[in-house]
């Protein structure tokens, strides 16, 4: 069995008890992501973020309106819109 083949039922299971979506980054979010990073950039943000962490801020702006991280700086600083529980 290659990676990413395995049975996803107890996912989706684990996923509807605590009524979470799953939704993908389409081309709105590309293109947020493309702008945050260069915002981050033309403000000095260090170059060292990867582009993980500017795809999951976009999304989540675009999704929803919080986002629950450890790095509160870097989504204060790039994703200031969103709340932080």
């Amino acid at each position: 069995m290659r990676s990413g083949e395995g049975d996803l039922a107890p996912l989706d299971r684990s996923l509807a008890e605590i009524d979470a979506t799953v939704s993908q980054v389409d081309t709105l979010g590309a293109g947020e992501v493309g702008l945050r990073w260069a915002r981050c950039r033309q403000a000095g943000g260090p170059r060292e973020r990867i582009i993980a962490d500017f795809l999951i801020g976009a999304h989540a702006v675009i999704k929803a309106d919080k986002l629950l991280t450890m790095d509160r700086g870097f989504c204060a600083t790039c994703f200031p819109e969103l709340r932080q529980p």
